[in-house]
């Protein structure tokens, strides 16, 4: 099998860089993402730490201090998942409410930062990355909301891009260029698994030394190797319920005049995904059926 070189980051995220000895690769990744040098304080314990990576929770919490010294929560969001967008709401409010002591007041809210790194086709869009934060505009002026001087330095109040999260949504199939910037060149490890030899890229330096695959233990090549296994069984079974499942069921609904035909081809191929093992999450996003449905097949 073609393992590529270096170990995937999305396996790496769940089962190596939680160790505090490989935290530069985690910290040169959001440092080079968010444009500012952030220090990994910890990982924090949560649904995404579990090892089961066939865990429908997968994601990492990490406790960071930022460029000013203000500890920050980091959360980095791994894999597909049904209702992916509500997924991403609840993942930081759940990061926020979990470290937050109720105690020292709402001015020690942390700031949150959500990573997603799609490694599944997700949305549209002519970009590889996209950037939201919340912001407050005037309905009759347009012009945004800020706390004044006097707020900021004598009361220590933050404007609203200060409190809120902010979200990154990394589209890595997307990307398809010759990489020329630090963030370029992370995007494309997080897609083909390849480092250039000479990367001075914060993180990526690190990964050649601590994420090659020829350095693994043999149980745990086994378990990568299932690992990739399994991605692309998954692979050719989405792609399969796309263009021949959904369509055919499309088709025999146009050809037959009836709206029940597109729903009994949907039915079929979940039949045959679920028989092959796959994840009731994956088959309801494959098919756009409802997980209940699926559940009771």
């Amino acid at each position: 099998m073609n393992t590529g070189q270096y170990i995937r980051f999305d396996w790496a995220a769940r089962r190596i860089l939680r160790d505090k000895a490989n935290f530069g690769v985690l910290e040169g990744f959001v440092t080079v993402l968010l444009g500012f040098p952030v220090k990994i304080v910890d990982i924090l314990e949560s649904e995404g730490n579990q090892d089961s990576q066939d865990s429908k929770f997968n994601r990492v919490d990490i406790m960071a201090r930022n460029h000013r010294d203000e500890l920050i929560i980091v959360e980095i969001q791994l894999s597909r998942q049904v209702h992916y967008m509500e997924r991403i709401l609840f993942g930081v409010g759940k990061a926020l409410t979990d470290n937050i002591n109720s105690e020292e007041g709402y001015g020690k809210v942390k700031k949150i930062y959500s990573i997603s790194n799609l490694y599944f086709d997700f949305g549209e869009g002519s970009d590889y990355v996209y950037h939201g934060q919340t912001t407050f505009k005037g309905v009759h002026t347009g012009d945004f909301f800020r706390m004044s001087p006097r707020e900021r330095e004598s009361l220590g109040m933050r404007s609203p891009e200060d409190v809120f999260p902010e979200y990154f949504l990394i589209r890595v199939n997307e990307f398809n260029k010759v990489a020329s910037t630090p963030l370029e060149e992370w995007i494309e490890y997080l897609k083909s698994g390849n480092v250039r030899n000479d990367t001075n890229t914060p993180g990526l330096k690190v990964a050649r030394e601590k994420l090659q695959y020829i350095s693994m233990s043999n149980d745990e090549k086994r378990a990568y190797n299932h690992y990739l296994d399994n991605l692309m069984i998954e692979k050719d079974c989405l792609d399969t319920a796309k263009t021949e499942g959904i369509d055919e069921g499309i088709a025999i609904g146009i050809k037959e005049g009836k709206a029940i035909g597109i729903e009994e081809g949907k039915l079929e191929i979940a039949r045959n995904l679920k028989a092959m093992g796959m994840p009731a999450e994956n088959i309801a996003s494959a098919t756009g059926l409802p997980i209940e449905t699926i559940l009771g097949l």
